[in-house]
């Protein structure tokens, strides 16, 4: 899978055999890192793997010097052109790299002062994330059917979206409302978002498509961000019934609890290094090393920081009156796509490891659907993807936004607040799977857990679509 030629196994024969004497050396009586320039394809994949847990592990124990080193060697060997395991490890040694420069204020101040973050292709990566990926467009199709089911008969609805980014989910949604045989009901939504540009742009497609369909709507615009939402901004109305959307925000609310806890980017205790590199040598494939390295000891997350800490456990203030707030809405149903996967860890190390896991299997999507060359792919994967794998693994505190969790951790969560959930049903899995099928690309699969979707990268678990309802 991430390999030119689809294989990664060892040889007896491979340089990998040296690695214990060699990996942290920066002359081997040559020229500098010679010899990493003649490394196979395969060896070079689990070779870049073993530098950036090595590099993590000096960057979490603040030795720079090796930490400097192992950035030096990735250097060479990653590419954000190159094959799947390149690219990534590009994006991970920059986020590495930026979590040491965190540690300097000053510096890190200066470098980024002169910075721009342009709104606009901020919004056009989310778009092709939306048109290059099937997730998004699944879940929008299994939380429409669970709003259809739950708005039967209602005359009055009211949808609130707290991420309007993306009209298209509504606009179909529009288009099986205007279907129903009782005839289409008055439909109000109310869409939640940083940038009044993004609301105003769907307001007009919206409008126009319910025009079209002779369907009465309305779209109000809440410009906020999420951890800043006014609930009573959102104009609930007596009579209504109300579905509400949340689209990969609800993980960000997280961040509040940790602000008061800031701390410098490094500080974490020691890796043992000769069980990770003894885990890298006895590993027969880049993704045994993947699947092994969370079972064979190679690090500790007990040996960091307690794992029963407020940040790995379900425990949130912001995170749990949000949810109380909602439920005092009474909401008919409300479905929540989140991505599935621990990056919400108290140690860089466990972070590290689980999106090393996530994103790899994303990168591995995009190879089998944009060439390397394409501009598009490169946007994605630095825009979006790099800058999601640099919170996750350089940021601290209330600047770490990118706190995804695994579903049971929703579920405890929601039933915490009062919520049930309510088992998608047969016709939103067919229709999930349909539009999959429609990809003619036999990774992409969804699995039923708990009356809930998760949608995976062959056996990669990825996103998880969940819909609850106000349990009285």
């Amino acid at each position: 899978m991430l390999q030119d030629d689809g294989s990664s196994s060892v040889t007896s024969s491979s340089p990998l055999q040296n690695f214990p004497m060699m990996s942290l050396s920066p002359n081997f009586g040559g020229s500098p890192y010679q010899w990493l320039k003649d490394l196979k394809s395969e060896d070079r994949g689990l070779y870049l793997i073993h530098l950036l847990l090595t590099c993590a592990n000096h960057v979490a124990i603040g030795n720079l010097e090796n930490a400097n080193i192992a950035l030096d060697q990735i250097s060479h060997l990653a590419s954000p052109n190159g094959d799947t395991v390149q690219r990534i490890a590009s994006y991970f040694a920059e986020s590495l790299a930026d979590r040491i420069l965190r540690s300097w204020n000053g510096i890190y101040k200066a470098l980024n002062s002169t910075k721009l973050r342009v709104v606009s292709e901020d919004i056009l990566v989310k778009k092709m994330f939306f048109e290059y990926f099937p997730f998004l467009k699944v879940a929008s199709v299994i939380a429409n059917q669970a709003i259809i089911e739950a708005m039967e008969g209602e005359k009055m609805v009211h949808i609130v979206d707290l991420n309007a980014s993306e009209p298209l989910q509504w606009r179909a949604l529009l288009q099986d409302l205007s279907a129903r045989p009782e005839g289409p009901p008055h439909l109000r939504i109310t869409g939640v978002h940083q940038q009044k540009q993004v609301l105003e742009q769907i307001a007009h497609v919206l409008t126009e498509e319910a025009e079209k369909l002779d369907i009465p709507f309305q779209f109000h615009q809440v410009v906020s961000k999420l951890e800043n939402l006014d609930i009573e901004k959102l104009r609930v109305k007596t009579g209504e019934a109300l579905a509400i959307s949340s689209v990969m925000q609800l993980h960000t609310l997280l961040a509040h609890d940790d602000e008061p806890q800031k701390k410098s980017p490094l500080g974490f205790k020691h890796l043992n290094g000769l069980h990770l590199q003894r885990a890298i040598l006895n590993q027969n494939t880049l993704g045994d090393l993947l699947e092994k390295d969370t079972t064979t000891n190679v690090f500790s997350p007990g040996n960091e920081s307690a794992s029963s800490s407020p940040l790995s456990s379900t425990a949130s203030t912001k995170m749990d009156g949000f949810l109380h707030a909602l439920w005092g809405l009474s909401p008919k149903v409300m479905v929540v796509t989140e991505q599935d996967s621990n990056h919400n860890g108290t140690t860089l190390m466990e972070r590290l490891s689980e999106s090393l896991y996530f994103y790899a299997a994303l990168f591995d999507c995009l190879e089998f659907t944009l060439q390397r060359t394409s501009l598009e792919r490169l946007k994605v994967e630095k825009m979006l993807f790099g800058e999601e794998i640099k919170n996750i693994v350089a940021c601290e505190g209330g600047e770490r936004k990118e706190r995804h969790e695994k579903l049971d951790k929703w579920f405890q969560r929601f039933d915490g607040a009062g919520f049930a959930n309510v088992p998608l049903s047969y016709y939103a899995m067919l229709q999930a799977r349909r539009l999959l099928q429609s990809y003619s690309c036999e990774g992409y699969k969804i699995k039923e857990e708990n009356g809930s979707v998760v949608i995976c990268w062959h056996d990669r678990a990825l996103f998880s679509v969940s819909a609850w309802r106000c349990r009285r």
